[in-house]
């Protein structure tokens, strides 16, 4: 049985992965209900009871109990990680998983990256190697973080660059949150542009998740909830928004944002927590959906957000759940696929789902969907017989599509709004081993990037069959 490991840095970082610890201990005790360490536990929990006689975990209270997170905390500052120590997680994390500071990175990517990167390299690699020996076979490394912050972009980025030193043979797939255009740090567009450099050369897999793309879903849930439409009423315990299972009006917004992305987390670890019958190996996501080392920006879309009291056709619904994968109001990303260029598709099922019914729904939507001329058969299908608690089945969307190039060309605008001024230039200028170089290769990496998917974009207007032709004059 192979294992993965969680690693979470900066404050966004540590409240998603808490709400993913939180979620999949739920999960598993919901399928386990004696409480019994198995296969499916040890994929990302070690179980840590002393009396060797035992060898199971408990479950007290809804709770699997003796049981240690596979995962690495790490925050330079202390409130965040404290609250999870103080808090109904506080027996899954030990000192040993924890890197803190007090100061914090001042919203500066160089401080990050360069200042605690360098102070901090040698407990974060002792850390990360301890993880890894209780692993028997370590398979993938999941790094979440923020783009926008100092110490999620900046240190994020430099524990990237550590695990492809010291583990190059594991896989690393990122979640990275990118800001919003109103975003309150001011020096989002540098943090983001200088770790966007980091990923595209670092990352295995990165999955691109927009803070203004989870407002927009969230919004969309409440309205819903309160009956703004006849007929969509929401089934409460069924929504992916609440950690609770339902639509608790206690929870802050940023809550709700970080369960999507957990859902998310849940999702894509899915086929390495339990059984299956066409299970998807973590390695087989960059195997199969990055035909270009550089081009590893897969697109995630979540389906259901939440499910309608009224419909309760079980074909209809899960037919339902395929379109809505590929309709952009799922997209966890402000994007369009359907309108851009497909290299590859994964769909991750969970639940009572066929076979059958997941070869009929791509067969319906294919000829929607364009794909790049040689890979037409771009499909990588998983499926997961245990379904998300509260529902019936669900479905992730991973689509590696051109149709990222508006996100980070939008990035790129705001960064050069910035730079061409010099604003606030000064206090990344200040830090040790930062120069101005760093910014200009940061942007010239990004500016490749675009131009990568817009050559890409370009082959797709040739193909198009109802695009102008040359005429010959007579």
């Amino acid at each position: 049985m192979t294992q993965s490991v969680v690693v979470q840095v900066g404050q966004c970082g540590n409240q998603v992965g808490c709400r993913f610890w939180d979620l999949a201990l739920r999960e598993h005790a919901h399928v386990n209900k004696r409480g019994l360490y198995d296969e499916a536990l040890s994929s990302f929990f070690r179980n840590v009871d002393s009396r060797k006689s035992y060898s199971g975990a408990c479950c007290v209270g809804g709770r699997i109990q003796r049981l240690k997170a596979r995962a690495v905390l790490i925050d330079m500052e202390e409130g965040v990680v404290n609250g999870i120590l103080q808090g109904p997680l506080r027996e899954v994390f030990d000192s040993t998983q924890l890197l803190t500071d007090v100061s914090g990175s001042g919203n500066n990517w160089a401080v990050g990256h360069l200042m605690y990167g360098s102070a901090y390299r040698e407990s974060i690699v002792n850390t990360l190697r301890k993880t890894a020996e209780h692993c028997d076979c370590l398979q993938c490394f999941f790094l979440i973080h923020s783009m926008g912050g100092g110490t999620g972009s900046g240190l994020g980025t430099r524990v990237l660059s550590l695990l492809e030193e010291e583990f190059s043979d594991v896989c690393r797939i990122v979640t990275a949150m990118f800001p919003s255009a109103e975003d309150d740090v001011i020096t989002s567009p540098y943090n983001s542009v200088l770790a966007m450099r980091e990923l595209t050369e670092h990352a295995d897999c990165v999955l691109p998740v927009e803070n203004q793309s989870l407002v927009d879903i969230v919004n969309k849930i409440s309205l819903m909830s309160h009956g703004a439409k006849p007929g969509c009423v929401l089934k409460k315990d069924c929504t992916v928004t609440s950690g609770h299972g339902s639509l608790s009006p206690t929870e802050k917004p940023f809550d709700a944002m970080n369960n999507i992305v957990a859902n998310l987390l849940l999702n894509i670890t899915s086929s390495a927590r339990f059984e299956g019958s066409l299970n998807m190996d973590l390695n087989e996501i960059a195997m199969n959906l990055v035909p270009f080392p550089r081009l590893h920006y897969l697109v995630p879309s979540l389906t259901p957000l939440y499910t309608l009291a009224d419909v309760n056709i079980p074909t209809r619904r899960l037919d339902q759940m395929f379109s809505d994968a590929f309709s952009k109001d799922h997209q966890l990303i402000r994007a369009d696929p359907k309108h851009s260029l497909y290299l590859a598709c994964a769909l991750m099922v969970r639940g009572n789902v066929q076979v059958s019914d997941l070869r009929r729904n791509i067969e319906r939507l294919r000829p929607s969907l364009p794909f790049v001329s040689w890979n037409q058969e771009g499909w990588k299908t998983g499926l997961c017989s245990v379904p998300p608690v509260g529902h019936s089945h669900s479905l992730l969307a991973l689509a590696n599509n051109t149709c990222v190039k508006p996100t980070f060309m939008e990035l790129r605008e705001r960064f050069t709004k910035l730079y061409r001024k010099k604003a606030h230039l000064h206090h990344y200028l200040h830090v040790d081993g930062m120069e101005q170089s760093i910014f200009s290769e940061a942007l010239s990496s990004l500016d490749a990037l675009i131009d990568e998917y817009h050559q890409l974009d370009a082959t797709k207007a040739r193909l198009t069959p109802d695009a102008p032709r040359l005429s010959i004059a007579r």
